[in-house]
């Protein structure tokens, strides 16, 4: 009989044991209320953000966890054409967290002032602010464009290629070459790449290889 009391005895203290380390477990994640879900956010952003995390982000992530202050934090998008930046407010770094748990896309960093930025990439989109006034034209020295407005203001968003202006008025319709010199509106990411595929086939560059590979 002394065996099995033995046995129940041992089997109830590994099972006192086991919660008890599940409770002391629960505690340290749950130690304060601004220590805790800096850890569980943390926590989840390693590993469950994407394979090959930097070491520009886990150092940001330790920055960020050293200090329990509030930052100033800004969401910058970077589109296939313009840059959207908006300013979120002070948050401290659980703020911060939930935000890159949302969109695990985020990249963040600091600047010299402490404030906190977060990237995304939006590579099939423009901006709204160049769905509104975006035009793609020819600059003064032939590269087809990317203007912010009419090309008359000469606000450069982005420059392609130079253009072989003998083979387009060879080749081209006169109010098409008009239209391209006037400037053409932009304004989703379909007619961006219209164009530009369109204009791609008059790529200086392009068209100077094929006629050294003849």
């Amino acid at each position: 009989m002394i065996w099995p009391c033995t046995l129940f005895l041992m089997i109830g203290g590994l099972a006192w044991v086991g919660q008890h380390l599940t409770e002391q477990m629960k505690e340290l994640l749950t130690r304060g209320t601004s220590e805790a879900p800096i850890a569980l956010e943390a926590l989840n952003y390693l590993q469950h953000g994407e394979d090959g995390q930097s070491e520009e982000q886990k150092q940001f992530m330790q920055r960020l966890n050293a200090s329990k202050e509030k930052r100033k934090v800004h969401l910058r998008t970077t589109y296939v054409c313009g840059v959207e930046v908006m300013d979120v407010g002070r948050l401290d770094a659980d703020g911060v967290y939930a935000l890159i748990n949302g969109n695990p896309s985020l990249r963040g960093s600091l600047d010299p002032n402490g404030e906190v930025w977060l990237d995304e990439s939006i590579s099939d989109d423009l901006s709204p602010a160049c769905k509104e006034q975006a035009y793609m034209s020819i600059d003064a020295n032939g590269n087809l464009t990317l203007f912010d407005g009419p090309p008359k203001e000469e606000k450069v968003l982005r420059t392609f290629f130079q253009l072989d202006i003998g083979s387009m008025e060879s080749s081209l319709p006169r109010d098409v070459l008009k239209q391209l010199q006037d400037g053409i509106r932009i304004q989703d990411i379909d007619e961006y790449n219209s164009v530009l595929s369109t204009f791609s086939d008059y790529a200086r560059d392009m068209a100077e290889g094929v006629m050294k590979s003849q």
